[in-house]
């Protein structure tokens, strides 16, 4: 059994060999290509795309390859996340997406150039893209309280150690 779509596509996205100037040229245009397609589907947000992933990939005029990173993108927004791990050409999938989900893990990526696409005025409304954009935002804030210590001193200023003070 050789290496699957998406291993091959991960060898080559994230190959740490790689020469940085054609790695980054490689992810130039495959965000290019990506947003291409997403505009594509924004237009018609509610229509189920589907087909074998060779399909797909002709549908967009890209490569397998090219489409098997999209598909790996996307899988997480979608409502019925595609077999990716062990997909090949002729394996069925669905682009079927949630659009909530889609918009939020946009914000999660910080793909500006995704989650700005004008397409998105048409789906939400403003106030509601502001919602997602806040919710999406906050959920990834980590609030830590700083846990006192037994022998920490109190913070209640009296200079004697928290356990034979307030931590009585």
């Amino acid at each position: 059994m050789g290496r699957t779509l998406l291993e091959q596509w991960r060898d080559m996205a994230y190959d740490e060999n790689a020469d940085r100037g054609k790695l980054q040229r490689f992810w130039g245009s495959y965000f290019q290509i990506e947003k291409e397609i997403y505009e594509k589907l924004l237009e018609n947000p509610d229509e189920e795309v589907k087909g074998t992933v060779k399909e797909l990939a002709e549908k967009y005029g890209q490569e397998v390859m090219t489409m098997v990173g999209f598909l790996d993108g996307i899988n997480e927004s979608l409502k019925e996340e595609n077999p990716i791990e062990t997909m090949d050409e002729d394996t069925q999938v669905s682009l079927a997406f949630d659009k909530e989900k889609l918009y939020k893990n946009m914000v999660a990526a910080k793909a500006d150039w995704l989650y700005g696409l004008p397409q998105w005025k048409d789906i939400f409304p403003e106030d509601e893209l502001k919602r997602f954009y806040k919710e999406q935002k906050e959920s990834t804030t980590i609030r830590k309280e700083k846990k006192i210590g037994r022998n920490d001193p109190c913070p209640c200023g009296s200079g004697k150690k928290y356990k034979k003070c307030c931590g009585k």
